[in-house]
């Protein structure tokens, strides 16, 4: 069995890790860490989980473990690093952006990064927008195909965190869409690395308007750029690139957030309107864009089956 602990586990990602952790059957929780929800029981915040475990949170963090995941805010985790020394055997899967960037963990997109997640001690999951925008691209910089692309994409408001704000609350929100980091969201920067990662000459811009949408989970994106492909050899290059990948898929028909929420899939589709591809890319952001993808890395970095625990069904209606 593997021994977990979760840093940051009364929050939105931190529940998500709880609900898979708790049915896995190759893991034990060994602790679930919170400052703010010390001594309760986890079902006193993540009340669907009334009935499946006794644990209570705690704000003590040991090393008796062999994975830690921390499920904290962002620059909360370069803190903790600094101040805990974690030993060499306990494997790290840190779900915020701290570690993106840098060249001390393995960036933790298995559909670009497999057999290096599998080798890895440290791991840096990638971000939820990041996750669905690159999915949508990475065949195309595989074959040396990215040019500019201009992409546009909505997120539920689970994606901003358990703490409510001026555009979180309910009555803000409902009914309500608005645009927000218009060409300037942090993943960006993340995503440009790993599509020149396989694409080393691609210096283009990729030109991103996000949306908060009225919604709680999920993430719709569309990308378009130019691209000689007819469409029938453009969606077998997709379906050739994720062949081998079991939570990828490209679908022929038109997709929605619904395929996707309450799974660790991505859907992808695609069109071609002119000279211009058109990828529509669908995921649950708090499953494969952030927790459900943690898990699968685990799985990985553990030598299991990617798809353990993780075999979750999607709430079509």
């Amino acid at each position: 069995m593997i021994r977990a602990g979760i840093v940051g586990a009364a929050g939105y990602t931190g529940g998500e890790l709880l609900r898979l952790l708790i049915h896995h059957p190759e893991v034990e929780v060994s602790f679930a860490h919170s400052r703010s929800q010390v001594g309760l029981p986890i079902h006193n915040v993540h009340t669907d989980l009334l009935g499946d475990s006794e644990l209570s949170f705690t704000d003590q963090v040991h090393f008796d473990i062999d994975l830690l995941f921390l499920c904290m805010g962002h620059g909360a985790s370069s803190e903790f690093m600094k101040e805990n020394q974690v030993p060499d055997t306990v494997k790290i899967i840190d779900l915020s952006h701290d570690f993106r960037m840098s060249n001390e963990a393995v960036y933790g997109l298995p559909e670009l990064n497999r057999d290096e997640i599998r080798k890895a001690r440290f791991l840096a999951n990638p971000g939820c927008f990041a996750t669905a925008i690159q999915l949508a691209l990475l065949p195309l910089a595989y074959n040396g195909m990215l040019r500019e692309v201009h992409l546009s994409g909505m997120t539920g408001s689970t994606g901003a965190g358990v703490q409510p704000s001026a555009s979180t609350h309910f009555s803000w929100r409902d009914s309500n869409v608005s645009a927000y980091k218009v060409f300037t969201h942090q993943h960006m920067e993340e995503t440009a690395k790993s599509l020149q990662q396989l694409q080393p000459w691609f210096d283009k811009p990729i030109n991103f308007v996000p949306y908060r949408g009225n919604f709680t989970r999920g993430i719709f994106v569309t990308a378009y750029q130019h691209c000689e492909w007819p469409l029938e050899e453009a969606i077998q290059v997709y379906k050739e690139y994720y062949e081998d990948h079991p939570f990828t898929w490209v679908s022929d028909v038109a997709i929605d957030v619904k395929q996707v929420v309450n799974t660790n899939k991505c859907v992808l589709h695609l069109e071609k309107h002119g000279s211009y591809l058109v990828i529509h890319s669908a995921i649950d952001n708090l499953l494969k864009g952030a927790s459900g993808q943690a898990v699968q890395n685990m799985n990985l970095m553990f030598g299991l089956s990617e798809k353990l625990g993780l075999n979750l069904k999607p709430s079509a209606f």
